[in-house]
């Protein structure tokens, strides 16, 4: 039997008497750019905390690449985390360790090899970041926001997963480097086979790099291809795809 990549089950989140999440189903493809959008409070947050195992819900299933992981102990749950990378909104880097030693993080926690291997290991994924070869030696505080997402994104890919989440990748960068990041994860998505989990509310980053979308409306998630999704009747999809925003990107794109 093939399983999709990720699986939510008829997930619940509840905090107090707030309910976030009502019986969300989600499935992600292989080799597919799945992107998560939804109004703020909508528990967009939640639900990839919940899918990596930061958090645990009141109810549901999550599966990853065929295992579930909602009753497993802290230890099953790190051999589950070698397989996927993260990068997280504000890129979550240690401010107190260079850019290399960021990137070596997990090699370190999870893989034991010679530092001299860790060293070349890392540095070509910082250039398969897009980043320069001396930026291995600065800090967070040097970089710019751009140059952090890289880091993170350089991070992230260190154990060579076929599972990538990434949240909001864009958020913060002008139209110019949103772009080119974008260009650089559908380059990394193809020449890697990966798997993209991303949450977004940037509307140029899903027209350019998804296959489907999961919108969170009313605790629970439609999904449908990108062409499909925007003729969704929901009020908020509507709003979404043809609203303001829609427009203008429109208007920016000639279409």
């Amino acid at each position: 039997m093939i399983y999709p990549v990720v699986e939510v089950i008829g997930l619940v989140n509840r905090f107090g008497t707030q309910l976030v999440h009502d019986g969300l189903n989600m499935d992600v493809r292989e080799d597919e750019v799945f992107g998560i959008v939804g109004g703020s409070g909508t528990g967009k947050s939640v639900l990839l905390r919940s899918i990596l195992g930061l958090q645990r819900a009141q109810a549901g299933v999550i599966r990853i690449a065929g295992r579930e992981i909602t009753q497993m102990t802290v230890d099953q749950l790190h051999s589950v985390k070698a397989h996927y990378g993260v990068t997280f909104q504000q890129g979550a880097l240690y401010s107190s360790l260079t850019v290399l030693q960021n990137v070596q993080l997990p090699m370190i926690e999870h893989v034991d090899m010679p530092p001299a291997a860790r060293d070349e290991l890392a540095m070509l994924k910082i250039r398969l970041a897009g980043l320069p070869a001396d930026a291995a030696q600065k800090y967070p505080s040097q970089l710019s926001g751009g140059m952090i997402k890289r880091a993170a994104l350089a991070r992230a890919l260190a154990l060579d997963p076929k599972l990538l989440f990434l949240d909001e990748p864009t958020s913060g960068l002008d139209p110019i480097s949103a772009a080119e990041f974008d260009e650089l994860i559908l380059y990394l998505q193809k020449q890697l086979r990966l798997t993209i989990v991303m949450i977004t509310h940037d509307l140029d980053t899903i027209f350019r790099t998804c296959n489907r979308v999961g919108v969170i409306v009313d605790r629970h998630m439609e999904v449908d291809t990108l062409e499909r999704i925007v003729d969704h009747p929901n009020p908020w999809i509507q709003a979404y795809f043809h609203g303001e925003r829609a427009r203008a990107r429109a208007e920016r794109h000639g279409a």
